[in-house]
C-alpha cells in the first residue's frame, strides 16, 4: 500500500475507535433509541438528493437498514448507555468477524478455514473470560446487549456481501434512511414522549457535536473513505486496519473517562485480539469479510 493510504486506513480506525467516546457523550444528551434515530438521520436526508440511487435492490437497502441500523445500534447504545464502557465495547462489538463467519457457514455454505477456527475458538474463550467478570445483572446483561449488537452486525455482513453495492456511499445514505422513523417509534413506545421532548429542548453543542461526528465524519466520511480503500486494494490488504480500532477506543475511552481494565478483563481482551489476528492472517481475499466500526 502507498503510504499515504496507509496514513488514512490508521485514521479511519482511530476515527472509528474514538466513535465509542463520542457514543458516550451522546448517550449524556439523548436516551438511545432516540440518540440512533437522530444519528441516521443526519447521515441520510442532507444526501439523498446527492446519491439519487443506492447501487442495490431495495430489498438488500431495507434488510440492511433494519439489520444494521435498528437492531445493532440500538442494542449497542442501550448496552453502552446501562454500563457497558466503551473501551471494551469497542472491542467486544469486534466478534461479528466470527458471527459472520458463522453464519456464512449456516446460511450460504462458505466453510471456515482453519484459521478462522482456531480464531474464532480463542476470542470466544475470550469473551467468556470477559462475561465472568461481569456483575450479574446490570453489567452482564449490557454486556449480552453488545454481544448481540454484534451478532446482527453478522447478519447484515452476509447482506452487504450479497448486495454488492457499486458505491459505498451511496449506499451507507440510502440504508441510513431507513431506521430513523422506525427508531422514532421504538423511542416513543419506550423512552416516553417526555424523555424525547426534554432530550430535544434541552440540546446542546456537546449534543449536537455527538450527531455530527457519529454520522457525518463515522459514517459517511469513515464509510465512504473505506470503501476507497477497497477499491485500490485487496480486502485481505485493508481488513486488517480494523483491529486497530479497538485499541483506539480503548486508549482513548482510558484517556477520556479513565477507563481501566482488571487483569482478567486485560487477559481476556488479549484473547480475543489474539484471535482475530490469527482470523485475518493470510486471509483469502475473496473470502474477506469487510470489517468496520
Amino acid at each position: 500500500m502507498k503510504p499515504i493510504h496507509i496514513l488514512l486506513a490508521v485514521l479511519i480506525a482511530a476515527i472509528w475507535g474514538f466513535n465509542f467516546v463520542v457514543i458516550r457523550f451522546g448517550l449524556d444528551n439523548f436516551p438511545p433509541l432516540l440518540f440512533s434515530a437522530l444519528r441516521f438521520a443526519a447521515a441520510s436526508i442532507p444526501f439523498i438528493l446527492f446519491y439519487r440511487n443506492p447501487g442495490i435492490k431495495w430489498r438488500w437497502v431495507l434488510g440492511i437498514g433494519f439489520a444494521l441500523g435498528v437492531a445493532k445500534f440500538s442494542l449497542l447504545f442501550i448496552g453502552m448507555d446501562i454500563g457497558m464502557p466503551p473501551g471494551l465495547s469497542s472491542l467486544v462489538l469486534q466478534t461479528q468477524v466470527f458471527f459472520t463467519v458463522i453464519l456464512a457457514a449456516m446460511l450460504i455454505g462458505e466453510r471456515p478455514n482453519r484459521n478462522q477456527v482456531i480464531g474464532m475458538f480463542l476470542s470466544f474463550s475470550g469473551i467468556a473470560v470477559l462475561a465472568s467478570h461481569m456483575q450479574s445483572g446490570g453489567n452482564l446483561f449490557a454486556f449480552s446487549l453488545v454481544i448481540l449488537a454484534a451478532v446482527f452486525w453478522g447478519i447484515s455482513n452476509i447482506m452487504m456481501k450479497h448486495s454488492k453495492p457499486e458505491n459505498m456511499v451511496a449506499m451507507i445514505v440510502w440504508i441510513s434512511l431507513v431506521p430513523p422513523l422506525p427508531l422514532l417509534g421504538l423511542s416513543w413506545v419506550f423512552e416516553g414522549p417526555e424523555l424525547i421532548t426534554h432530550a430535544i429542548s434541552s440540546l446542546n453543542t456537546t449534543g449536537l457535536l455527538s450527531i455530527f461526528y457519529i454520522a457525518i465524519i463515522s459514517t459517511v466520511i469513515g464509510f465512504g473513505a473505506w470503501g476507497f480503500l477497497l477499491k485500490q486494494y485487496t480486502a485481505s490488504l485493508v481488513t486488517p486496519f480494523a483491529l486497530l480500532v479497538p485499541i483506539f477506543g480503548i486508549s482513548s475511552s482510558a484517556l477520556v473517562f479513565g477507563e481501566t481494565l482488571a487483569p482478567v478483563q486485560i487477559i481476556g481482551s488479549l484473547i480475543v485480539g489474539l484471535g482475530l489476528i490469527i482470523n485475518l492472517w493470510r486471509m483469502p481475499s475473496d473470502k474477506a469479510i469487510q470489517q468496520t466500526a
